[in-house]
C-alpha cells in the first residue's frame, strides 16, 4: 500500500455498473482523484504506469458483513489486518459487525474502530449494535451511534427475541432512517443444533437446526417491517421459505432486502460428511433445494447483496470435535472468486449483476456514496483479471484465521490492485 501522486492505467476496460456499459480508455489519476479518461501519451507520463490489458475497473466492491475482532480477538483479526484481506479479495468498503469485546454499543467503540481504520486504504464502517450488549433487553442510543459514524444496526449472532424491543429499535431507526440487520433464528428452535437438520444430520448424529429456525424470525421482522416502515435487512438467508417470504414481503412494498453469502451457495449438508469444522457456519449448510431456491432469489432480484460473512476463529477453536467448534468461516479473500465460479460460470447472474450486488447494492441500502468512475470524482475502484484463475491456500491468506472452506480450490478472477483514499494497493507492494 502506497501513497498515489500520478498513475495511469492503461487499456484498461471500464464497467459502469449503474449504467451496465463498457468502455475502453486510459484512467489517470492524480492524488486521490480521477484526473481524466480517454487516450493519454504513456512514453511523456512522468508516473506509474499499469498496462490493464484484459482487466476490468469497475467501482470499489464493499462487504456489508464481516467480523473484524477488534477490540478483544486481536488473535483472531484485527482492523489492519482485516483490512489486508479486504484488499487481497479486491474490496475498498468493509462493515464490521458489533460482536466484539466490548460490544460496539456506545459511542466510544465506535470511534475506536474508525480511528484504527483512519490509515487504512478500505473504507471500515462500522454497524452498531441495536441492543446493549447485544443482549436483546434495552436497546442503544441509536442517533448518538449515527451521529458517531455507524452505519446500521445489527446484534449479529444474537437474534433480538422480543418482539416489543425489536419493533422500539425499528421505530428508531427509521427516525435516522437506518437499516436494521437482522440474524433471523428463533434461539429455542436452534438450540443446541450445529448442522442443518434432515436426514443428513441424523446420518452423522448431529443435531440439527430446522429451515423454520429462520423462516419464523424472518416471517416476524417482515411484519414489523410493514407495521413501523423501517428498513429491515436480513443477513444471511439460507433457507427456500424465507426467500419466499421475501420475495411476497417486496411484492407488497415493505421495505425488506437480504444478503445471500458465497458458501451457501456452493455447500450443501452433504459435504459435511467428514464432520469438517471449517464448513459449520451459522445459519448451516442447507439442502440442494435450499441453495436452487437462492439462485432463484438471485435472479429475480429478491437477494440483494452478496456479502462475506467474514468470521475469523483461531487454529485452536476449529481443531475440535464438530459439535464443541465455533460457526463461521473467513471470506473475504475468496468472495469474488467464488462468485465468478459459481454464480457467473454457471450462468445465475451476468458479471455485471454479479458485481453490482458486491459493489453498488449494498452502499445503496446503506446510503453510502456510490464510487463514480469519471474524470474529477475520488478514485475509489477495484482492478481485476477476470479471466486469470488461481488456487487457494490458506497459509498465504491476509487474515490472522486460516478457517477456509475453499482451501485447495481453483478460483477465477485475479485482484491486480485496489485504489481508494489516495492510496493503491498491489499484490507486489
Amino acid at each position: 500500500m502506497k501513497p498515489i501522486d500520478q498513475l495511469l492505467i492503461r487499456n484498461v476496460e471500464i464497467m459502469d455498473l449503474v449504467g451496465r456499459q463498457r468502455e475502453k480508455a486510459d484512467v489517470v489519476i492524480c492524488g486521490d482523484r480521477i484526473d481524466k479518461i480517454g487516450q493519454v501519451d504513456f512514453e511523456t507520463f512522468a508516473g506509474q504506469i499499469i498496462d490493464a490489458t484484459d482487466h476490468l475497473l469497475l467501482p470499489g466492491l464493499i462487504d456489508m458483513h464481516v467480523h473484524l475482532r477488534e477490540p478483544g480477538r486481536e488473535d483472531e483479526e484485527t482492523i489492519e489486518s482485516g483490512c489486508a484481506a479486504a484488499m487481497a479479495g479486491g474490496f475498498t468498503g468493509v462493515c464490521p459487525m458489533p460482536n466484539t469485546e466490548p460490544c460496539c454499543d456506545n459511542q466510544e467503540v465506535v470511534r475506536f474502530i474508525k480511528k484504527h481504520a483512519e490509515t487504512q486504504l478500505v473504507d471500515v464502517l462500522p454497524i452498531a449494535a441495536i441492543t446493549k450488549g447485544r443482549a436483546g433487553n434495552e436497546i442503544t442510543e441509536m442517533v448518538d451511534l449515527a451521529r458517531s459514524g455507524a452505519v446500521a444496526f445489527s446484534d449479529d449472532g444474537s437474534p433480538v427475541r422480543n418482539n416489543a424491543v425489536m419493533r422500539r429499535a425499528m421505530e428508531y431507526a427509521g427516525m435516522v432512517d437506518m437499516l436494521i440487520i437482522d440474524h433471523c433464528e428463533d434461539a429455542d428452535l436452534a438450540a443446541e443444533g450445529h448442522m442443518n437438520e434432515g436426514e443428513m444430520s441424523t446420518r452423522l448424529g448431529v443435531a440439527g437446526i430446522p429451515n423454520a429456525a429462520e423462516e419464523i424470525q424472518v416471517a416476524r421482522d417482515i411484519s414489523l417491517a410493514r407495521l413501523t416502515g423501517c428498513r429491515v435487512h436480513i443477513a444471511h438467508i439460507s433457507a427456500r421459505e424465507s426467500v419466499e417470504l421475501v420475495r411476497r414481503a417486496k411484492q407488497e412494498g415493505v421495505p425488506i432486502s437480504c444478503e445471500v453469502t458465497p458458501h451457501h451457495l456452493l455447500f450443501c449438508e452433504q459435504d459435511l460428511v467428514d464432520y469438517d469444522t471449517n464448513l459449520k457456519m451459522n445459519p448451516p449448510l442447507r439442502s440442494a433445494q435450499d441453495i436452487a431456491a437462492l439462485e432463484d432469489g438471485l435472479k429475480d432480484g429478491t437477494i440483494d447483496v452478496i456479502a462475506s460473512d467474514h468470521a475469523p476463529h483461531s487454529v485452536e477453536e476449529k481443531d475440535v470435535e464438530f459439535a464443541a467448534a465455533p460457526f463461521g468461516v473467513i471470506g473475504l479473500e475468496t468472495i469474488l472468486g467464488v462468485v465468478l465460479h459459481q454464480i457467473v460460470d454457471r450462468q445465475v447472474l451476468s458479471m455485471e449483476e454479479a458485481l453490482y450486488r458486491l459493489s453498488i447494492a449494498p452502499r445503496r441500502l446503506l446510503k453510502l456514496p456510490v464510487p463514480q468512475i469519471h474524470a474529477g470524482e475520488p478514485a475509489n475502484f477495484s482492478l481485476i483479471k477476470p479471466k486469470d484463475t488461481w488456487i487457494v491456500d490458506v497459509k498465504k491468506t491476509r487474515s490472522r484465521s486460516r478457517n477456509s472452506p475453499y482451501d485447495g480450490m481453483t478460483l477465477r478472477g485475479v485482484v491486480t490492485a485496489v485504489v481508494n483514499k489516495g492510496l493503491i494497493w498491489q499484490p507486489n507492494f
